[in-house]
This record gives C-alpha cells, sequence and structure tokens, in this order.
C-alpha cells in the first residue's frame, strides 16, 4: 500500500530479515486450535471501509501493511500440478483405504454451541485431491439397518489443499461437528441417537485407523484458469470447509501453476464470535493481503439484522447485494457449502434484491448456471 497503515498482526515479531519470521507465523496459523488463550479481542483498521472484517482473535503487536511478511510456503510433490483432471472415486465403500488420525483439535471456544473438531487424516499421499473435493469415511462398527454390514459412507468436504495441513501432499483436514441429540422433553442429550461417524472423528486419537472412500465431487472445484478472477464464498458452520482450502492455496501456499491476483469474499454465517472457525488464519490474509480478500462474518446470537431480528448470513447477503450483482454481472463466481436450510433464506433474498434491481431471478440463475458461476454443496 502507498502509506503504512497500523494493523494488528498475530505473533511478536523479528525483523524481516529474519527467516524465522515466516516459520513463526506459519506455525501460529497451522495452531488452529482453541487452547491458545494468549489471544485478545481485537478489530484491525477498516481501510477506507473497502474492507469489512471480522472480529479478529490477534496478539497485541502492531506493524504496518508495507512490513507485513508476504512470502509464501514451498509445497510437494510438485507433481500434484501436473494431472489434468480431478482424481475421482479412487477408494471405493467395498474397498475403502485405511488411513491414520494424525490430530484432532477443537475448533471453537467454550460458549459455542455444541462442538466442532478439525481433523488431520494422514493417507500417505496415496489418496490425491483437490481443492473442493469430498472424502467418504465409513465408521466403524455395523449397520444397525442392515446386520453384518458395515456403516454407510458419509461426506465430509476437504478443508486443506490438496498438500494438506503439513504442505507434503500426505495429509486432509475435515472440519467436523459432533452431531448430538437432545430429548425435546427432558432436555438431556440421548446418546443412542448421536451421530455415529461425527462423534467417532471427533473422539479419533492419533494412530487410530479410518476408512476413506473417494475422493468425490466436481461442483465444487475451484476454477483456475483465470488467477484475476472474483469468488464469492458463502458458508454457514462447517461449510467453510472447502474454502479453508481455497484461501490457504491462494494466500499461503507457493504455487507456481496458480498464483492468485483476483478478489475472495467470504461470508461466514456462525452462532456467535466462539463458533468462528478458523479465524485467525482468515484475519492473517486479512492482514496480508486487503486488496485481494474481503471477510464478513453473521453471528446470529450476537447481531441483530436492519429489521431487528437474528443476523444470517442471508442479510449479509442482502446488505451487499447490489456489489455481489455487479460482480456475478461481471463473471465472478458464487458458492455456497453448509446445511442444505440455509438455500431458501438465501434465494428469496437473492430473488427480492433481483426484483428490485428490475430484474428476474429464475433468469439470472439460469445464466449463472449456463455460465459455471454457482456452486451449491450443501447437506
Amino acid at each position: 500500500m502507498a502509506h503504512a497503515l497500523a494493523v494488528q498482526v498475530s505473533l511478536f515479531v523479528q525483523s524481516e530479515a529474519d527467516g524465522s519470521l515466516r516459520r513463526s507465523r506459519l506455525k501460529s496459523m497451522n495452531k488452529i486450535g482453541y487452547h491458545d488463550k494468549s489471544w485478545i479481542s481485537c478489530t484491525p483498521l477498516d481501510l477506507k471501509s473497502r474492507i469489512t472484517y471480522s472480529k479478529c482473535q490477534c496478539k497485541i503487536v502492531c506493524m504496518s501493511v508495507q512490513q507485513a511478511n508476504r512470502r509464501k510456503v514451498a509445497v510437494n510433490p510438485p507433481e500434484l500440478e501436473d494431472t489434468k483432471e480431478p482424481p475421482l472415486h479412487l477408494y471405493k465403500p467395498k474397498e475403502p483405504y485405511t488411513a491414520t488420525i494424525r490430530s484432532v483439535e477443537r475448533l471453537v471456544g467454550p460458549k459455542a454451541p455444541g462442538e466442532t473438531c478439525h481433523i488431520v487424516i494422514d493417507h500417505g499421499g496415496n489418496v490425491p485431491y483437490w481443492e473442493g473435493q469430498s472424502y467418504g469415511v465409513i465408521p466403524p462398527g455395523e449397520n444397525p439397518k442392515k446386520p453384518g454390514s458395515p456403516h454407510n459412507v458419509r461426506l465430509y468436504s476437504i478443508a486443506s489443499t490438496r498438500y494438506g495441513d503439513s504442505f507434503d501432499g500426505k495429509t486432509a483436514s475435515l472440519c467436523v461437528r459432533r452431531a448430538v441429540y437432545y430429548d425435546p422433553e427432558t432436555g438431556k442429550e440421548d446418546p443412542s441417537k448421536k451421530g455415529v461417524c461425527s462423534n467417532f472423528l471427533c473422539d479419533a486419537k492419533p494412530g487410530d485407523k479410518v476408512q476413506l472412500t473417494g475422493p468425490s465431487g466436481k461442483v465444487m472445484l475451484l476454477p483456475e484458469d483465470d488467477p484475476t478472477a472474483t469468488h464469492i464464498m458463502i458458508a454457514t458452520g462447517t461449510g467453510v470447509a472447502p474454502y479453508r482450502g481455497y484461501l490457504r492455496r491462494m494466500f499461503m501456499e507457493s504455487v507456481t501453476t496458480f498464483q492468485f491476483r483476483g478478489l475472495a469474499w467470504l461470508f461466514l454465517g456462525v452462532a456467535n464470535t466462539d463458533s468462528l472457525l478458523y479465524d485467525q488464519e482468515f484475519c492473517n490474509y486479512l492482514q496480508d493481503y486487503p486488496n485481494n480478500f474481503r471477510y464478513v462474518t453473521a453471528l446470529s446470537r450476537e447481531q441483530k439484522n436492519r429489521n431487528g431480528g437474528k443476523m444470517y448470513v442471508q442479510d449479509r447477503i442482502e446488505e451487499y447485494s447490489d456489489e455481489i450483482f455487479k460482480l456475478l454481472d461481471g463473471g465472478a463466481h458464487i458458492y455456497f457449502c453448509g446445511l442444505k436450510g440455509m438455500m431458501p433464506g438465501i434465494q428469496d433474498t437473492l430473488k427480492r434484491v433481483a426484483e428490485q434491481r428490475g430484474e428476474k431471478w429464475d433468469e439470472k440463475l439460469a445464466q449463472l448456471k449456463k455460465k459455471k458461476q454457482w456452486h451449491v454443496e450443501v447437506y
């Protein structure tokens, strides 16, 4: 930037000439659990109101944007860039791949409703994937509906790039919310109705084995033909998983075949501040790439929309609707990932905005799909 602006950064830093700087920041960005309590809540500067920031969790050290270290991380093996088509269905339910749990970390704070975990799986480089794809997981045990048969496959969006969190192409990460059931009459948890796979993954220990299928999916693949393109990413909860992979590829990794110079704009809807997922990583991108990344949160239990109701992600979309529609008219890609219940409210909002602009939403949506700008993966 032309002038130095003080912003919050994630660590105590040395001079930029010190090579330990990048390693320190990288360690911080990969240490994503909520157990580090040395942060305070702070809001970085709004750069002339161009960018909307989340309430980032940052260490209390300042430096100028000009001083921010933008050196990216080397990744291996380079052969992962050679394939022209995404890998698909390398392992099927009848012959899954046996991988190993490397780590499980809680992502959310104590005031978050429920528990969400970041799970790193070591596949040894044998189950390659592209950003935006999913793995299938077969939990251990017998399918109660089919005695003698294994459980059905559960699909999870992959929350890392093809190089994994270790940047060596041997791991994949999943973002998993533990599924629990509470009896509406007693208000108590009923263990007999808990989610089999999510609880298996969240309870897993390093060294445990996990059965994988896939990878699968082409709808959410990140288009890389135009490095200057705009990508509008809308998520609720764990639907942020594929976007974490996109953003690491855009802003963290040194990939010679994809040098992103466009705009990535993330909308994330969760219950409260403690429920924000990968917030520190996203804040780091804001600090390092203020011209290429925007980050807007909707905290339904802490914020109000303009009508005084709870703030949901569709309310944020409405706030920025003029700009979003202009970007879509210019060829931007828009992605939706999360619970299927998010889509009716979003569709209603987009339809209402389109009509206010004198456009027919059905026709506009058809054009977006025809031009492959519209990407949806809900569950």
